[in-house]
């Protein structure tokens, strides 16, 4: 949590904007947290823990981590922001089952370098990626065909 902490404090103070309790309190509970998590999701999981920090500041703070690099925000389809914290983590992508909305992280190292052999041949440089697979996890899949 310090280099998470730093970042941020770093990114507050070149905004000049103030360190406060209830940021720290949203940064604790976001990295305490599940994986791609959305607003009221980190909201009911602080007010069930005590916490009175709104939903309010809980988006604006979200937006902080957003623009710091710590955390992007996702969208998997379902209409949903979903947080996940990019900072200090490895490059993965991203499996979303349509049914039970489940996220399940991937890396491939065959992906990776197809992509660049692909940005080569149209010499293309590429920055960043996101790859997401639309489909049914094993579970959905199973009670689907149970159910035929």
């Amino acid at each position: 949590m310090e280099k998470e902490e730093a970042l941020l404090k770093s990114h507050i103070s070149r905004h000049n904007l103030k360190v406060t309790k209830e940021r720290s309190a949203v940064l604790r509970a976001f990295l305490d947290s599940e994986r791609h998590i959305t607003a009221e999701s980190l909201y009911r999981k602080m007010k069930d823990a005590g916490s009175s920090v709104g939903l309010a500041t809980i988006y604006r703070t979200l937006n902080l981590f957003c623009e710091s690099g710590l955390a992007e925000q996702r969208q998997f389809g379902d209409g949903q922001a979903r947080y996940e914290l990019v900072f200090n983590v490895k490059h993965h992508d991203h499996l979303i089952c349509q049914e039970c909305q489940r996220i399940i992280e991937f890396q491939n190292e065959e992906i990776e370098t197809l992509q660049e052999k692909v940005a080569q041949k149209h010499n293309f440089k590429i920055f960043s990626h996101k790859l997401e697979l639309y489909g049914l996890c094993s579970d959905c899949s199973k009670t689907r065909l149970e159910t035929k």
